[in-house]
């Protein structure tokens, strides 16, 4: 089978890890074959270019800075990118058919490209929502709602969702989401397809874990509550600020991994209160965050309390795959902490509840840490892993 992926993330190689990547390369090493479309932003000074690597062809696509830039640009980038890569694809891959045409959400702008393909093609069309914008944009008070610019988001998104032939979202509560807002979409277009990884085994030894805390000058007496990945407005980041201040405790040990629009707000914090109970570093290579990862026992993910679209972030995946436990902060509309408490691997706390924070954090000190590690990976490979979502799109082509 031949297929062309459409996204906004900057691919270069099948081998690394990520959600993407571990999807496509699923389908590579099953025998199909893999075009995968990605952007490569004009601060990086290259140009279209079209290349066979690792068993797959990958066509970057110039674009404007749609990533960590100013949101004039990165608005007209988003709106750009849709006739850069509908270009692109005419004068690079015009003369391949393709089966199935999979995409994903970020962006919504995709529309022209997908029927361009799918008219051409016949070809089966899949979106992977794993964004719902651009009401998360309304949530974040960044697009002013029934405004302009948000009616002309609506209508794209509305497109985007007619011309799939399949919607697969990140959990029960994205599909109801998704139903409750848009009546015209036919339900059996939905279903869950979740995030998924390819998980890799991590057993690392007390003395290598004890090593690993030292690189990084992390104690080696503490339980270590880790939050890694993105610092953006959308995880709600101060209520984790308040968190390392209002935890009294000697044991615990808070650590913030990542980069984002956020991490210069995150370090002046920390600059100017310089807490004894918590440190602060920047994104690290994905093999040095992993093996970080795998010398802490605690997991954390945060959310904004204001988000009315259900959030399901992939650090969950990579807490599961080190087998340890989760606490979750987010909003009321997510069901990613139903989850977590429902499998015995985590608890969940409503952004902004210090209270239930602190009684959350006490019930996790004194429970049996390796076993509700055992309950996350239980959770993982039954829910999470690559060849669940493989099967789902396939199944979808038979």
């Amino acid at each position: 089978m031949n297929i062309i992926f459409l996204t906004l993330a900057g691919i270069d190689s099948v081998e690394e890890r990520g959600i993407y990547q571990d999807l496509l390369r699923k389908f590579r090493n099953e025998g199909h074959n893999v075009t995968i479309v990605s952007p490569v932003e004009r601060r990086k000074g290259i140009s279209t270019n079209f290349k066979k690597k690792e068993g797959v062809s990958i066509l970057q696509v110039k674009t404007f800075n749609i990533q960590k830039t100013h949101i004039i640009e990165k608005g007209i980038g988003t709106l750009a990118i849709e006739y850069q890569y509908l270009s692109a694809i005419k004068k690079h891959l015009g003369d391949q058919k393709f089966d199935l045409v999979l995409y994903s959400t970020p962006p919504i702008t995709f529309a022209k490209v997908i029927e361009f393909i799918k008219k051409r093609d016949q070809a089966y069309s899949y979106l992977l929502l794993k964004d719902i914008f651009p009401q998360n944009a309304i949530d974040m008070k960044m697009l002013t709602e029934g405004g302009f610019i948000h009616k002309q988001f609506v209508k794209k998104e509305k497109k985007l969702y007619q011309i799939s032939d399949t919607i697969g979202c990140m959990s029960p509560a994205n599909v109801n989401f998704v139903l409750k807002h848009n009546p015209e979409v036919n339900p059996q277009k939905l279903e869950v397809n979740p995030n998924t990884i390819e998980p890799i085994s991590f057993n690392y030894s007390f003395e290598e874990k004890k090593a690993v805390r030292e690189k990084y000058q992390v104690p080696a007496d503490k339980k270590v509550l880790v939050y890694g990945g993105n610092l953006g407005k959308p995880q709600g980041l101060d209520f984790l600020l308040e968190t390392i201040l209002a935890t009294n405790k000697e044991d615990v040990f808070f650590l913030i991994v990542g980069d984002g629009t956020e991490f210069s707000k995150m370090q002046t914090w920390f600059n100017n209160h310089q807490p004894n109970n918590a440190k602060l570093l920047q994104r690290l290579p994905k093999e040095d965050y992993d093996k970080l990862l795998a010398a802490c026992d605690i997991g954390l993910i945060f959310l904004d309390k204001n988000f009315l679209i259900p959030n399901f972030p992939s650090r969950l995946l990579s807490y599961l795959e080190m087998k340890i436990p989760v606490l979750v902060a987010t909003d009321i509309h997510t069901d990613i902490g139903d989850i977590v408490e429902e499998n015995r691997c985590g608890y969940k706390v409503i952004a902004g509840d210090q209270t239930q924070m602190q009684y959350n954090i006490n019930l996790l000190l004194n429970s049996d840490l390796k076993e509700m590690g055992q309950f996350a990976e239980k959770l993982l490979l039954s829910n999470y892993t690559v060849e669940k979502s493989y099967q789902l799109i396939l199944n979808k082509l038979k």
